[in-house]
């Protein structure tokens, strides 16, 4: 398994870099994986998304979709492409510390 190390601490990562074990994400690898993917500061909206996905994951243990991050969380679906341009719910959900979605490629 791979790892690699964000705001000093190593976790474990596949090999697209999502974290493999979610309990080892915070806010601070968060920060680091956005700049990485070309998000330079997470503001309170980016926060309410990130927020939403790991309490439906928790709850649910799948990742939600966009329509339920729409309709359950009350993010409308053209501010989530605004905030994760090109691909929002994989770069969220990777921000998250949680797997990619099944629907990405």
């Amino acid at each position: 398994m791979a790892t690699k190390t964000y705001a000093g601490v190593t976790v474990d990562v596949n090999e697209e870099g999502y974290l493999t074990n979610p309990s080892q994400w915070n806010k601070d690898i968060a920060v680091e994986i956005a700049r990485e993917i070309g998000i330079n500061e997470l503001t309170d909206a980016h926060w309410k998304i990130i927020d939403f996905l790991q309490k439906d994951f928790a709850e649910k243990n799948t990742l939600p979709t966009i329509r339920r991050v729409k309709k359950v969380g009350g993010i409308p679906t053209n501010e989530l492409y605004e905030l994760f341009p090109d691909g929002p719910l994989k770069k969220a959900a990777k921000i998250a510390g949680l797997s990619k979605p099944a629907s990405c490629v």
